[in-house]
């Protein structure tokens, strides 16, 4: 039995992201998201404007009359979450925190696949690997994601991004659709990443929250690092300390999307306070441009 404020919680994400893709992404991921090849689906008779190649000369010689091959997409995929539940995700200065941005985000990518019929799974992590539920289809099983991505209590506090995609990649062989959900605040992944890009399609989501761009001016501020514990006094009612923090965090924003880019991932930067939906139709749209110019 759910406790009644995580039951309402869930069916409120269910409610929101079901109407989301019913309304905005229906036809968006599945044309985004190919099956892995095609597959046979049966012989019928050569009609006017088929492709010759594809005509099946055993049985066209055997009947007399020309016949083809006909194929299909092998649409089923394998979507995977890799979510960072650090410390650094329960920050949020605008009614809700990254981590809960980062769950509704996942329901509604996780609805869109079981739409579809694609299988989906998850990783939690941290410093460590700490959850893991293996691919399934049905809305049950979605539901019970949105569940741990919402309520489960991590064992550790720090970030290790390299750890969660060395893991992913021993257990997943077969190529997925994989979205890192993180802040990407942690040491450098760079050459874990490369490699999971590289056997995966994968989709980095960077969360920020607004005051992690813009200092508000509320005069001395105490700050505490939430993965580390450290202090920091800062007085925001300095212009130039709020100017060079508004520099530095759009600066780390630019330097994190050319790296994840460099490194053959794709990219949706998210602000926990604008409309996700918009963002992921954005990212969606783009990625179907730059594939129908390849």
């Amino acid at each position: 039995m759910l406790p009644r404020d995580l039951a309402r919680q869930v069916r409120r994400i269910q409610i929101l992201t079901s109407k989301a893709v019913n309304d905005v992404l229906a036809g968006e991921y599945h044309s985004v998201f190919k099956g892995q090849g095609m597959e046979f689906d049966e012989v019928r008779e050569y009609q006017p404007g088929d492709d010759v190649r594809t005509i099946d000369w055993n049985v066209t010689a055997r009947t007399g009359i020309p016949h083809i091959k006909s194929y299909v997409e092998e649409r089923e995929l394998t979507v995977f979450f890799l979510v960072d539940l650090s410390a650094s995700g329960y920050f949020g200065s605008t009614g809700r925190q990254k981590n809960e941005v980062a769950a509704e985000l996942c329901a509604l990518l996780a609805f869109s696949a079981i739409r579809n019929n694609d299988k989906v799974g998850l990783i939690i992590f941290t410093d460590q690997v700490e959850l893991f539920i293996p691919p399934r289809k049905g809305a049950s099983h979605v539901l019970r994601l949105v569940r741990e991505l919402l309520y489960f209590t991590p064992g550790s506090t720090g970030t290790n991004i390299n750890a969660a995609l060395d893991y992913f990649g021993r257990i997943m062989t077969k190529r997925c659709v994989t979205f890192l959900v993180s802040d990407f605040l942690a040491p450098d992944f760079s050459g874990s990443l490369r490699i999971a890009a590289r056997r995966h399609d994968l989709i980095a989501v960077s969360m920020s929250d607004p005051q992690e761009l813009e200092l508000p001016d509320v005069g001395l501020l105490e700050l505490l690092d939430a993965e580390t514990g450290a202090p920091l006094l800062v007085d925001t009612g300095s212009r130039r300390v709020r100017e060079e923090y508004r520099r530095n965090g759009h600066l780390r924003r630019e330097i994190l999307a050319a790296s994840l880019t460099s490194q053959g991932a794709d990219h949706i930067p998210l602000i926990t306070s604008d409309d996700y939906v918009l963002d992921l139709v954005r990212f969606f749209r783009t990625r179907e441009r730059r594939r129908n110019r390849a």
